[in-house]
């Protein structure tokens, strides 16, 4: 069975790490500015996170990208972030967008539950093999010490 790493990312984290990252591309910031302020909310290095959007997060959201890059130039990313904005088409489009990655990522539960019996069987064959070589250890043991018994002289 595959450990997960005790640092491994949670789906939490790789949202959060998106969302900040997509701000601060509509407010015109740079992407390492991006990572150090999540590296302060995830308690993880800047590094660390450049790393992760870089190799899997960005993947995953390069239609949201191209929209914040569009809002960008546009100067939509530059308003007064204090006061609430009406949504618009560009952010329906973005959420939209966002929801159609996280189903694409779905896990179907027909397939956890085929999965977690095949290991269940995996499980007792392992099991099973375990106790045959215990058993033969055993054996082996005894055989070892009849041997080794001191003989009786006649």
């Amino acid at each position: 069975m595959k450990k997960q790493r005790q640092d491994a990312w949670s789906k939490d984290e790789d949202m959060l790490l998106a969302e900040i990252v997509l701000r601060y591309i509509r407010e015109g910031k740079t992407q390492l500015e991006a990572f150090k302020h999540v590296a302060e909310e995830l308690s993880r290095s800047a590094s660390a996170c450049g790393f992760r959007w870089n190799a899997t997060v960005r993947k995953q959201f390069e239609q949201a990208i191209r929209l914040a890059k569009e809002e960008r130039k546009l100067g939509k990313g530059h308003q007064d972030k204090n006061r609430v904005q009406p949504p618009n088409q560009d952010t329906i489009e973005q959420a939209i967008a966002i929801l159609k990655q996280l189903k694409s990522h779905h896990v179907d539960k027909n397939d956890v539950e085929e999965s977690v019996v095949r290991l269940q069987n995996e499980n007792k064959e392992l099991k099973a093999l375990l106790e045959r070589y215990e058993a033969a250890w055993i054996e082996m043991r005894r055989l070892w010490e009849w041997v080794n018994q001191p003989t009786e002289k006649i």
